[in-house]
C-alpha cells in the first residue's frame, strides 16, 4: 500500500477512532478503506473460592448491537494512556464489585483485525474482595457465579457465543489445569 492518506471521521468521546484512508495499489489504483482505531481493552476471568469450590464471575449483559442480553466475561475499553492492570481494577470494580488481590496476563488477542486495531489482555482475577465503583451509566448487568466446568462447556458448545469470553474461559482453564 502506497500513498496513505488517513482523515480522522469520527471520535467516540476520546474512547475510538474511525479514521478512513485514501491508499493507491501498486497498479495506481486508489481505494478507499476504513477501520477503526483503539486503546486496547481488557477481559476478566474473575476466579472466587466458596465454600462449594472455585467459581467464575460471569455477566448477563444487554447489548444493543445484537439487541440481546448475552453470558459474557467483564471487559471494558481502557483510556488510550490508561495502564493496564490499572484498566483491568477498574473494569473488574465497576463490571462485578470485586477487586482483585492478583492478575494473571493469560495473552492477548485481536478480536476484529479486518475492522480495527484494538487488542484486547486477557486477565485471570484472583483473591477477590468487595470494593465496588459505579457502573457506567448505560450498562445493564447481572454477576453470575459459575464452576469452570459450566463455563467451559457453554463456550464449548455455543451457549455462549461472545468470543472474548470463549478465548478467556478456555485459556483459564488451561492455565488453571497446568498450575
Amino acid at each position: 500500500m502506497h500513498n496513505r492518506k488517513p482523515r480522522l471521521v469520527w471520535e467516540k468521546a476520546g474512547s475510538w477512532r474511525l479514521v478512513a484512508e485514501t491508499a493507491v495499489l501498486p497498479d495506481n489504483t486508489p481505494y478507499e478503506r476504513a477501520y477503526v482505531e483503539h486503546p486496547g481493552a481488557v477481559v476478566l476471568v474473575p476466579l472466587r473460592q466458596t465454600e462449594r469450590g472455585p467459581e467464575l464471575l460471569a455477566l448477563r449483559q444487554y447489548r444493543r448491537a445484537l439487541d440481546e442480553t448475552i453470558l459474557e466475561l467483564p471487559a471494558g475499553t481502557r483510556g488510550w494512556d490508561e495502564d493496564w492492570l490499572a484498566c483491568a481494577q477498574r473494569e473488574l470494580r465497576e463490571e462485578t464489585g470485586f477487586r482483585a488481590e492478583s492478575l494473571t496476563l493469560l495473552g492477548e488477542i485481536w478480536p476484529t483485525p479486518g475492522l480495527s486495531n484494538e487488542l484486547m489482555q486477557i486477565y485471570l482475577a484472583t483473591g477477590l474482595h468487595a470494593d465496588p465503583l459505579p457502573q457506567d451509566a448505560d450498562e445493564e448487568i447481572e454477576v453470575r457465579p459459575f464452576t469452570l466446568s459450566d463455563l467451559t462447556a457453554m463456550a464449548r458448545d455455543g451457549r455462549i457465543r461472545d468470543a472474548k469470553s470463549i478465548i478467556g474461559i478456555l485459556r483459564a482453564a488451561e492455565f488453571l489445569k497446568n498450575s
